[in-house]
């Protein structure tokens, strides 16, 4: 019987090296999202599925990683590459085509095959979500509130998590995770959402520099960080679970303090689904 993970006392040595990757992650990419060229978020996220994709194959196929992370990535690339072209569809059933594909791959050389299909129905969804949510009217200020409420989710959590403490959230898989940190980062994701949308609500003039004013009613917009602050808290524990079931510490150590990419984006893999399903709902007349 595995042994439950113990609670590590706070590091403030991982506290400043996350500083220090944010302050080179985070302007990067939001001058993707900001930018009025669709290239170079295009090219971002496409290193990103590149890179979790080689993590991917680390973990579930330790014996062959590269062949692994090879189908996944050529998997996803494709998913995402067809959404660019607006083929959603297309991209859609592609996702079930490079399941397949990446579990016949795998056949021979992974302890498990499924898992290689695994990763890509895992990794998929996100990427052709992300490059969708951009290409949709005003998709500059929906996929910038989606990392603006997942970042604000993630360090709210950290936060209160850290000050207040108390009763574990999921101790089998998480134990450093308390039900403080987790109201704690609902409150700042559903701040965060209210206040993107909030100049346009209270029809507070902008300079008109990058785009037109946020159109989404004030507490649509609440709502709506509610509902992704809270997908980014199960995107964080299920890739725990996952984690302890490849027997890992970290997908990867590409990040300083962070770990690997998919320790950095777990949440924001489960939360891009929920704000593009957000996101068709104001296309249908909810949020106005």
């Amino acid at each position: 019987m595995m042994s439950l993970p113990q609670a590590r006392r706070f590091d403030w040595t991982n506290l400043g090296l996350r500083f220090a990757s944010a302050l080179v992650l985070v302007p990067a990419v939001v001058a993707a999202v900001m930018i009025e060229a669709n290239w170079p978020y295009l090219v971002l996220v496409s290193m990103g599925v590149a890179l979790l994709a080689i993590e991917w194959g680390g973990m579930s196929a330790p014996r062959a990683p590269l062949r692994v992370s090879a189908a996944v990535a050529a998997a996803v690339l494709a998913a995402l590459f067809l959404t660019h072209l607006q083929h959603p569809v297309w991209a859609w059933l592609s996702i079930l085509v490079g399941a397949a594909a990446a579990a016949l791959v795998a056949r021979g050389v992974a302890e498990r095959p499924a898992d290689a299909a695994f990763g890509v129905i895992y990794l998929a969804p996100a990427a052709v979500c992300l490059a969708w949510l951009r290409l949709t009217n005003q998709g500059q200020w929906w996929t910038l509130m989606l990392f603006l409420v997942t970042w604000s989710a993630d360090i709210g959590a950290f936060a209160v998590g850290s000050l207040l403490k108390g009763p574990k959230l999921w101790p089998r898989f998480s134990p450093n995770k308390t039900w403080s940190g987790f109201f704690g980062g609902l409150a700042c994701a559903s701040l965060v959402g209210a206040l993107i949308a909030a100049p346009s609500a209270l029809h507070i003039t902008l300079p008109n520099v990058v785009m037109p004013a946020f159109q989404l009613n004030l507490w649509a917009a609440a709502l709506i960080g509610l509902a992704v602050g809270l997908a980014t808290m199960a995107g964080d524990l299920w890739e725990s679970a996952l984690k302890r079931r490849f027997g890992v510490k970290d997908s990867g150590d590409l990040i300083p303090g962070h770990g690997g990419l998919l320790d950095r984006v777990d949440g924001l893999m489960f939360a891009v689904v929920v704000m593009a399903l957000a996101r068709l709902a104001n296309h249908w007349g909810w949020g106005h």
